[in-house]
């Protein structure tokens, strides 16, 4: 018997609802943090930090998922700049992180809107629908 592939996922809130990234692009999880704002940047870049040295552009995942919610931000997710073929490193602003989990291929439901950039599928918990994000395409700044 073939052992089932599982992914290792990290469960967050945007607002009213629970999303996931694969823990695979996640470097760190680091509580929020003022940051410098930039000049005419686009709406979703809030701004920069020095984490341990390294400049990490900030990116608010609310406003590239036009998801409508004042809740506060308690947490940034950074990237690993290797997973997402990148020179910069990212992170983003969520509200709070839950657990990392192991999802298999069963667990998985397509979304119900086509072609929707970023979407790997929905994790169906019974009572709550999981959102699988993915931050490559959405991440740049």
């Amino acid at each position: 018997m073939a052992a089932e592939s599982t992914t290792q996922v990290l469960e967050f809130d945007l607002g009213p609802d629970r999303y996931c990234v694969d823990i695979e692009y996640v470097s760190q999880i680091v509580e929020e943090q003022a940051f410098t704002p930039l000049p005419n940047a686009p709406e979703h870049v809030k701004g920069v930090i020095d984490l341990r040295g390294e400049t990490t552009t900030i990116i608010d995942p609310k406003e590239l998922f036009d998801i409508d919610a004042d809740d506060e931000e308690d947490h940034i997710v950074v990237f690993d700049p290797d997973e997402l073929d990148s020179d910069a490193v990212l992170g983003w602003q969520i509200d709070s992180v839950h657990q990392v989990s192991e999802i298999t291929p069963e667990d998985i439901e397509r979304s119900p809107v086509e072609d929707q950039e970023g979407i790997h599928g929905l994790i169906n918990r019974g009572d709550e629908f999981v959102i699988w994000i993915s931050p490559l395409s959405e991440t740049e700044a």
